[in-house]
């Protein structure tokens, strides 16, 4: 196990594909406005402890809608499932508003390819800030052309939803009707408990501020964190070429996405866990779909493959040597004459 320190590294510049200057303000507006929302769950008269419940389940519940889906289904493949089953999680990824598959998928694997070297959309050896959310806010060529989505993500755009999700905006009707379910619950239950038009109100809005948009703040962060903080802080089970490293808080945050070295070792397994304390709940996950049947073609980490492929390698062997040869006959029987 290597510890690595980034205190004397060099910095690296901004890659040549930024476009300086270019700022996305879809991006920084929404940000901007998501966050402005997110604080109004300091405003007493919002806080509802269904709320707070809500808050806290929603972060685990959409959260592996990114962990899962975007990042080991769809961007490693790390196991398969049903196109219902994916297609609803890509639903709930959506209403995280972390973008689009493709974008997400295609981005992913540029950052594997190019890990904490000059084209690295999102390499905290430019600044840690850059990492967390800079690279968001800012045009990069290459990141964000059709040619790189085509090229790193083209299985995703062979799906016709994923396509569809691709040519239009529409997708953002997601995140608005999630928004508004959000908000009929919480006046029903309000209006349940209470019996009065501003209990419904008052908890119609503490579910939308704390359900929707604080859930929403708190997933991008606990996304964002896997590339910064995990590039800059943590140890090394494995010498990756980058600066990639497990840091436990992130695991926690991200139900097991913090052991980022042990995933840049092995970016195609399904798990993470490569220490027994190294704890991943995200296979679990996938794990329990396995068991209901609905998670098949599951990667198993490489040091488990490996002892598996040798152990049905010994049991071959070992099958193959039980089996008696077959006798060969070598004397041949002596001719009987009835005279010469």
């Amino acid at each position: 196990m290597t510890t690595l320190s980034t205190a004397d590294d060099h910095r690296l510049p901004l890659p040549d594909s930024i476009v300086r200057g270019r700022v996305l303000w879809p991006y920084v507006i929404t940000f901007g406005v998501v966050h402005a929302v997110a604080l109004l769950a300091f405003v007493p008269w919002l806080f509802t402890w269904t709320g707070l419940a809500v808050m806290v389940a929603g972060v685990f519940f959409f959260g592996q809608a990114i962990n899962l889906c975007y990042h080991r289904v769809l961007t490693h493949r790390s196991c398969k499932l049903p196109k219902w089953l994916e297609h609803a999680y890509v639903v709930l990824a959506l209403c995280c508003l972390q973008d689009t598959p493709a974008k997400w998928v295609a981005t992913h694997r540029y950052h594997h390819l190019h890990s904490d070297h000059p084209e690295d959309p999102h390499t905290p050896l430019v600044t840690f800030l850059w990492a967390h959310i800079g690279w968001l806010c800012v045009w990069n060529g290459r990141a964000h052309s059709i040619a790189t989505y085509c090229k790193y993500a083209p299985d995703v755009l062979r799906d016709r939803f994923y396509m569809k999700l691709e040519k239009s905006r529409g997708w953002l009707w997601f995140v608005v009707a999630h928004a508004a379910v959000f908000a009929l619950v919480g006046a029903a239950i309000g209006f349940a408990t209470e019996g009065t038009a501003i209990e419904a109100a008052r908890v119609a809005a503490s579910l939308v501020v704390w359900g929707v948009f604080l859930r929403i703040v708190a997933v991008w962060h606990i996304t964002w964190s896997v590339n910064s903080v995990t590039h800059t802080f943590g140890y090394q089970n494995h010498q990756t070429g980058d600066h990639s490293k497990n840091n436990w808080l992130v695991a926690l945050l991200a139900v097991g996405e913090g052991w980022h070295n042990n995933h840049h070792a092995d970016p195609a397994s399904a798990s993470n866990q490569h220490r027994w304390w190294e704890l991943d709940v995200t296979y679990w996950n996938i794990k329990l779909l396995e068991r209901m049947g609905l998670a098949t073609r599951v990667i198993r980490p490489r040091h488990v493959r490996h002892a598996e492929r040798d152990a049905r390698r010994a049991a071959e062997h070992h099958a193959d040597s039980a089996v008696e040869p077959k006798p060969v006959a070598t004397d041949i029987p002596e001719r009987t004459h009835a005279g010469t």
